[in-house]
């Protein structure tokens, strides 16, 4: 499972930090980023919830 996150759209709220800091970061330019390349299976519900809350929906999750 891979978590993609759309720069584009981005807002850089930090929501996706504060559910799962175990996959998400923000850069330098406040914008969320993964720090994993695939999602451990212990952080999977928390990074699905990142993607979920997620006000602009910049988060995918994949398999």
């Amino acid at each position: 499972m891979k978590a993609i996150v759309n720069t584009e759209t981005c807002i850089g709220c930090g929501l996706c930090v504060s559910i799962c800091d175990a996959v998400f970061e923000l850069d330098d330019d406040g914008k969320a980023k993964t720090i994993v390349d695939r999602i451990a299976a212990e952080h999977k519900t928390l990074a699905q919830q990142a993607a979920k809350d997620c006000p602009v929906e910049s988060i995918t999750i994949v398999d």
